[in-house]
């Protein structure tokens, strides 16, 4: 029994530390008070500091005495740098995501799947004067919310997405109560249809999105391309427009990591010679 709380504590601990470490990730580097961490993360006051002493300790957090701010210290650079060929895939799209931006005018996202979450990893603006401003790098969402989170999880299988619905119905009741089941198995229907998915604002009311999964040579989806916009600029003539847009980057996306395959295939096989 002892032994069963110890680990549960550690467990929570740990999380605890990963969701500070989390929240640096997401301010930038001009850091953050540690009041501001406590309540930004749930914790109080002293398990903030607690936590964030530990981590400095260890490296992962630099704490500034004259601003009184902490942010990323060069562990958690390591770590990001031992992590960075998982994001290989985002730096072969970077150009491709840069160049719809400018041809839409839109915000163009992408996020890669992570579990029952897609994580955003980029954000390219385009010259449009209102943006979008719901996501933006670093934020993770759940599979079913959003345009890019919807395409993914539409090209998983039913059983997939069953699982998926159940696992986070209790967090979409609470803070996406438009995502419903009915709404969200409507936007898997229309995206194996049409091969993109139209948000139409239930995620906030008034930001509507497209977005369209992205494979890999395998034929899995591991990534998501979606435009953000604003309701008046993105109804449904022009979303059909951009999502069939947003299907030809994908396409070209995952043609662009078979190339990658071949040539790394390649080099292998003229180092084994």
């Amino acid at each position: 029994m002892d032994g069963g709380r110890i680990e549960t504590a550690g467990a929570q601990t740990l999380r605890r530390g990963l969701s500070v470490l989390r929240l640096l990730t997401r301010v930038g580097p001009g850091g953050i008070r540690v009041s501001d961490i406590g309540r930004r993360v749930s914790l109080n006051k002293a398990t903030a500091i607690r936590l964030t002493r530990a981590l400095m300790d260890e490296g992962f957090v630099l704490h500034d005495p004259v601003s009184g701010r902490y942010r990323l210290g060069p562990e958690a650079f390591a770590v990001g740098l031992a992590a960075e060929p998982s994001f290989e895939l985002q730096r072969l799209a970077a150009p491709l995501l840069r160049r719809v931006a400018l041809e839409t005018g839109d915000t163009v996202l992408f996020s890669v799947l992570h579990g029952h979450e897609a994580i955003c990893l980029s954000r390219d603006e385009g010259d449009y004067p209102i943006r979008n401003q719901l996501i933006k790098a670093g934020d993770r969402w759940l599979l079913g919310v959003g345009a890019g989170a919807a395409a993914l999880l539409a090209a998983l299988s039913d059983e997939e997405v069953f699982d998926v619905l159940a696992r986070n119905a209790e967090v979409r009741a609470a803070r996406f109560p438009r995502c419903t089941d009915a709404a969200i198995w409507e936007l898997i229907h229309q995206t194996r249809t049409l091969g993109y998915c139209l948000q139409p604002g239930l995620v906030v009311e008034g930001s509507w999105a497209v977005g369209v999964p992205v494979f890999d040579t395998n034929d899995r989806p591991v990534a998501a391309i979606s435009a953000a916009a604003i309701e008046l600029r993105l109804g449904p003539a022009r979303g059909a427009a951009i999502g069939n847009r947003l299907v030809m980057a994908s396409r070209e996306l995952s043609g662009l990591q078979a190339l990658q395959g071949d040539r790394r295939d390649a080099e292998k096989a003229a180092a084994q010679t």
